[in-house]
């Protein structure tokens, strides 16, 4: 079983990464939320914890091997729990973890359902599944992530931004879990927003449903 490669990031598009170990380049599939940042390291040398597993293709009549890359350990099983709720693929998954996983795990352990179902391939069905199946699984993955609003710096303009635009809808009369977690969707779908203004009104066309959602 792989569960962890190092080696040069030489590229990273659509939601795969390739990783050059020797003479070998691994494709590795990777959450949503992790394209951008990886984006950035491409050149370098990483290590990524690799999860391992057979997708079926014909109607199951035959299996292809995939890898899928985590930044973390706590990001793969993470993964994995959610893989366990009827009805998720390893496929859906990877394109419904558009935000941190603290953050989807804070909206389970919160029964967020309105936060779940603004991301991609989760519905209102599957977003109440979600949190009947795993609420009270989710503690050990809570907590503020890398890049997140409540974190020291981001890619996209620092944390500043992203303080002041949580607290705007904190005033408003947000929740502090929700503001985050809606100010962290609006930029992971417009990461060219650089003011907390523009931040609030695309949290709020979030939170309205306004935003389109990819489900491809």
């Amino acid at each position: 079983m792989i569960s962890r490669i190092e080696g040069e990031l030489v590229g990273v598009q659509d939601g795969r990464a390739e990783l050059r170990c020797g003479h070998l380049t691994y494709t590795l599939l990777i959450p949503a939320a992790d394209e951008d940042a990886m984006a950035e390291r491409v050149g370098d040398r990483i290590e990524i914890h690799v999860l391992h597993y057979l997708e079926g293709q014909g109607q199951g009549t035959s299996f292809v091997p995939r890898l899928i890359g985590f930044a973390s350990t706590e990001a793969r099983a993470f993964f994995e729990l959610l893989t366990t709720v009827k009805g998720l693929g390893a496929r859906k998954v990877l394109r419904a973890l558009r935000l941190p996983y603290t953050s989807i795990a804070e909206a389970i352990a919160c029964r967020d359902v309105d936060l779940l179902r603004s991301l991609p391939e989760i519905g209102a069905r599957t977003a109440a599944t979600i949190v009947a199946e795993l609420h009270g699984k989710v503690d050990r993955f809570l907590g503020p992530a890398p890049g997140s609003a409540d974190g020291a710096e981001t890619s996209r303009g620092g944390s500043g931004v992203l303080r002041d635009a949580v607290a705007a809808l904190t005033q408003l009369g947000e929740p502090k879990l929700h503001a985050r977690q809606l100010v962290e969707l609006a930029l992971a779908g417009d990461p060219s927003l650089d003011s907390a203004d523009a931040l609030v009104a695309a949290a709020y066309r979030v939170r309205a449903g306004d935003e389109p959602v990819s489900t491809e």
